[in-house]
């Protein structure tokens, strides 16, 4: 068989043993041989099963995190959309690692039909080099080389910076999170040129892992600002930061404002409940399967396409109008 192949009998071998340590084309070789030979293949082993010939209706999604709700609402709605266009959606979690998500590109890349990549930490350009030919969707990662589906933050920043002005908030902080992040730098963006705009002071602060414990260590520095309104790169992270506060003895929303993003199902039932600019990260998850089916399907068009999603100010207790002793000493 190995004769056959036209490879070393050890490599045959570990075609049956380990085959995920073959290449592609080199197993599907060892596999035909096996087969032209009347070899009877085990029962129950993915001998060749995972190569992208075997794999025509599989979809991996990549996310960073898991545990983070944003990102399983984005899994959960990409299941679900496999599950209609026939697709079977695996999943894959990069725990925020590039070089993990380098990893994983790279073995993926033969092993499943197409990619769903969220929120990378890596750049547009090395994510599409490590997918090659394979079908890819990048959500929150924006370049004209692949289909993109981005959550554009300009509704919801522009009616988050218009409503704490119109509550008396003069000196705003934003609280950043990875230097990795798509969404990070865009909303950074669009809050300096927002607050311009309106005439109102930002301070950008430095950046946290997007974890409540992020926003915990941020409080100090976003109490040492003098800032009276803060706005946190997502929820988890707002969260830490009204808890920092609290520690400090700096009340939510009496003392200080605290918006999030995402507008997880934990902002409303936390204490106070949070304000959020909800992300579509579940309509994200649903256009990205689509696009990956239009491509498998060959009903794609040529050219790279990217769909911008609105986002929405969700008004709730952790805001409040700026507190009367600071706006005394802003109006004297």
């Amino acid at each position: 068989m190995a004769k056959r192949a036209g490879v070393a009998l050890s490599t045959a071998s570990r075609a049956f043993s380990d085959p995920d340590r073959l290449g592609p084309e080199t197993l599907r070789k060892v596999v035909e041989a096996a087969r032209e030979l009347g070899y009877e293949l085990p029962q129950g082993r993915p001998v060749g099963s995972m190569s992208r010939d075997d794999a025509q209706d599989t979809v991996a999604v990549i996310v960073p995190d898991v545990a983070n709700p944003v990102f399983g609402s984005f899994v959960k709605s990409a299941q679900h959309e496999g599950w209609h266009r026939r697709l079977a959606v695996v999943l894959a979690d990069t725990d925020f690692d590039p070089g993990h998500e380098r990893e994983l590109l790279g073995h993926l890349r033969h092993r499943v039909a197409g990619l769903v990549v969220c929120s990378p930490r890596l750049e547009a350009d090395e994510v599409i080099g490590l997918v090659g030919d394979t079908p890819l969707v990048l959500v929150n990662r924006e370049t004209d080389q692949a289909d993109c589906v981005l959550a554009d933050a300009t509704d919801g920043l522009r009616q988050t910076v218009e409503y704490l002005a119109a509550l008396g908030h003069r000196k705003l902080a934003y609280v950043q999170g990875s230097s990795r992040s798509w969404s990070n730098a865009h909303r950074v963006e669009l809050a300096r040129e927002l607050t311009a705009e309106a005439g109102v002071e930002l301070d950008v602060l430095g950046r946290q892992s997007e974890t409540v414990a992020g926003g915990t260590a941020a409080a100090a520095s976003v109490v040492a600002s003098g800032a009276t309104a803060v706005l946190a790169h997502n929820d988890l992270v707002a969260m830490g930061i009204v808890t920092g506060a609290r520690t400090l003895g700096v009340r939510v929303p009496e003392d200080m404002s605290v918006v999030g993003f995402d507008d997880i199902p934990f902002a409303q039932v936390s204490h106070p409940a949070l304000t959020s600019v909800s992300v579509p990260m579940a309509r994200a998850a649903t256009s990205a399967l689509k696009r990956i089916s239009k491509a498998l399907t060959g009903t794609a068009g040529t050219r790279s396409e990217t769909l911008r999603l609105a986002t929405q100010l969700h008004v709730r207790g952790s805001t409040g109008p700026v507190p009367v002793r600071t706006a005394q000493l802003a109006h004297p």
